[in-house]
This record gives C-alpha cells, sequence and structure tokens, in this order.
C-alpha cells in the first residue's frame, strides 16, 4: 500500500492559515477558517441602492470577509421600475427567486439602438457583464419580485445613470 500524499485535514487548504493579514470575527477566530451562515432575517440593508429597489447584502467583503464575492437579494415593489444604472466591473449573475421581474437594456450593436426586454419567471437566471446599463422593473401590480444576486466585487457596485445607453470606450487623446 503507498503512502498517503498528506495527512487527512492538513494540507487541502494551506492559505487558510498563511496569511498575514487574516480578518478576525468577534469571537477572535479568523474569518477565512470557518464557514459562515447568514441567516434571511440578518441580511444587511446598509449596501449601495438604485431607486426603486432595495439591495440586501449576505456575504461581501463587510458581512462575512470575503474578498472577491458580493452576494445578496434584491426586492422590486409591485409595479416599480428601478432607475437605470451598472455595476462597474462586477460580472453578475442574478436568479429570480419570486415574481416575474423584467431586465431592459439597449442594444447598439447596430446602426439601430434596440430596447431589449427580458422577460423571468422563477428559476431563471441573467448575466448582466461588467458596465452594462441596465434596469429591473416588476410589471405585477400585487406581487413583489426577490432576486438573489451574485457579484464577482468584494462589494455591491452601483453606478446610478441619469438614462439608459450604453458606455463606450473612451478614444486616446489626441497627441
Amino acid at each position: 500500500m503507498s503512502k498517503p500524499l498528506t495527512t487527512p485535514g492538513e494540507g487541502f487548504h494551506p492559505h487558510l492559515h498563511a496569511r498575514p493579514h487574516t480578518p478576525q470575527a468577534d469571537s477572535g477566530t479568523p474569518l477565512r477558517s470557518r464557514l459562515h451562515h447568514i441567516r434571511a432575517d440578518t441580511l444587511d440593508g446598509d449596501t449601495a441602492q438604485t431607486g426603486g429597489m432595495r439591495r440586501f447584502a449576505a456575504v461581501s467583503g463587510r458581512t462575512v470577509g470575503s474578498e472577491k464575492l458580493w452576494m445578496g437579494q434584491t426586492h422590486v415593489a409591485p409595479g416599480t421600475s428601478s432607475s437605470d444604472h451598472h455595476h462597474g466591473e462586477s460580472e453578475t449573475a442574478i436568479y429570480v427567486v419570486s415574481g416575474h421581474p423584467e431586465f431592459v437594456f439597449l442594444d447598439d450593436s447596430d446602426d439601430h439602438p434596440e430596447e431589449i426586454r427580458l422577460r423571468t419567471a422563477p428559476g431563471d437566471y441573467i448575466f448582466v457583464p461588467p458596465f452594462v446599463p441596465h434596469r429591473e422593473e416588476n410589471p405585477d401590480l400585487r406581487e413583489e419580485a426577490v432576486v438573489v444576486i451574485a457579484r464577482s466585487t468584494q462589494e455591491a457596485v452601483v453606478v446610478n445613470l441619469p438614462r439608459l445607453y450604453a458606455l463606450r470606450p473612451e478614444a486616446p487623446a489626441a497627441e
């Protein structure tokens, strides 16, 4: 029988204990060396917001010490539309929990820009690339729409915009 490559329980996550500056929980336990349970009734509403909706953080740099991920919920009231916005360099994944929210963006990939409306149902997913302006709408006059959001940044990056338009890279300055 060959010798095991590692001792059980060792070597699988060596980076967890080798971090020079690991955040600590109130108990003094390093935040990066344990699992975190975020109860539904403890979501943090003190996060970046957009008019017409309410975001709640579950997993973030502030709540659990995450370094590359933000996750939470967004609630869009019945008959409401959010402000136009984008999420900076964040990639955003959205899972529809309840309701039938609609996600609106401007497709300007040809000479005739067109407003596109993605109509969703519970169980659907939406992917929002970095810097893509959009808005969420809830056309249902009775039911709140709730979605779970995951972002590739540590906090909820939100840049509110005056209108729905596609951002274009800036042209290099003339020399």
